[in-house]
């Protein structure tokens, strides 16, 4: 009897040593949440949703990943190196057709998307004392655009486009993530920042309470040439500290995207977990405040996950 024990004993030892799970052990599932910059607003709605399915999801073990963002979310997804991504609705539309030029090395025929959720605006603020009050006062100024084949430099790209503009117009351009951003503005180090983001982001917030700046219009005329996933939308006075005014700009929709390797049944529970813990998102951003189930399959430029089509039947979004 002793001689079985001690047999017993020893396998265990040997399948600790070799990663062997015990009979009855429980395979822990882990979701990698990809966001953004820790400035932005994909990152605090990314710790609150890893909370949640940490919570939600039995055996799930979920963490945030900082990113730079859409671009490199959605090929982190196709890599299978993340189950569930924030991303820019432009973003999701490239990376299905394969566009090399902003970053993708060919189509990323594994998205699945999961929600439509809340827009970004297109938010171009200068240092009141640069002088900027309109697009064309850009030209020959300093403008962050964002991370290198960001989301956000590719709504300014786009932006710059229509207006009839490029980056060459400028005295400078700097690729910076949000936060940097702000800071070379308050040093005088940078004259503007363009930042694709949910109302009230935290970098401009903390840029407005720092210095006196404006918040650049884009114009409706500008946006319709640009045409969708883009939409005329308006930053409503009041966003920001000292902006007295209402401020027309574009607007881009945000999406939650996985992957086709990500089970049927833990995107399901993703999906269902998101719509019914919208108060605690909604805590963590105010951004959250406009996810709506309603219109969570509006303008998905990708095929749905089919955990996350379960979910919209089972709540009676889809028919």
């Amino acid at each position: 009897m002793l001689n079985v024990a001690k047999q017993c004993l020893a396998a265990g030892a040997v399948a600790l040593a070799v990663g062997l799970p015990f009979a009855g052990a429980q395979s822990q599932e882990f979701i990698n949440v990809l966001t953004g910059g820790t400035s932005g607003v994909y990152y605090p709605l990314g710790v609150a949703l890893a909370d949640i399915y940490g919570k939600g999801i039995e055996g799930a073990r979920a963490q945030v990943q900082a990113t730079k963002a859409s671009v490199e979310n959605l090929n982190l997804l196709q890599q299978g190196k993340g189950e569930i991504a924030f991303s820019l609705g432009d973003s999701v539309k490239l990376a299905a057709e394969g566009n090399t030029e902003v970053g993708f090395p060919g189509k990323l025929d594994k998205l699945r998307g999961v929600a439509a959720i809340y827009p970004n605006y297109i938010q171009i603020v200068a240092s009141a004392e640069s002088g900027i009050k309109s697009l064309a006062d850009l030209k020959g100024k300093s403008l962050s655009v964002g991370a290198p084949a960001s989301g956000t430099e590719l709504n300014a790209r786009a932006i710059f486009e229509a207006a009839g503009m490029s980056y060459d117009d400028l005295g400078k351009v700097e690729y910076l993530p949000f936060a940097e951003s702000v800071e070379l503005i308050k040093n005088r180090q940078l004259d503007a920042t363009l930042q694709s983001a949910g109302l009230g982001v935290a970098s401009i917030r903390d840029l407005s309470t720092s210095l006196a700046i404006t918040v650049v219009a884009v114009p409706s005329e500008t946006v319709e040439k640009i045409g969708s996933p883009y939409v005329s939308a308006v930053i409503p006075a009041g966003t920001y500290e000292g902006q007295t005014e209402d401020v027309q700009t574009a607007a881009v929709g945000n999406f939650l995207v996985t992957h086709d390797g990500v089970s049927e049944d833990t995107v399901y529970m993703m999906t269902k977990l998101l719509f019914e813990n919208l108060d605690q998102l909604t805590a963590a951003h105010a951004a959250a405040k406009a996810i709506d189930p309603a219109k969570a399959l509006d303008g998905m430029p990708i095929p749905l996950h089919p955990g996350a089509e379960k979910y919209y039947r089972e709540a009676g979004i889809l028919k």
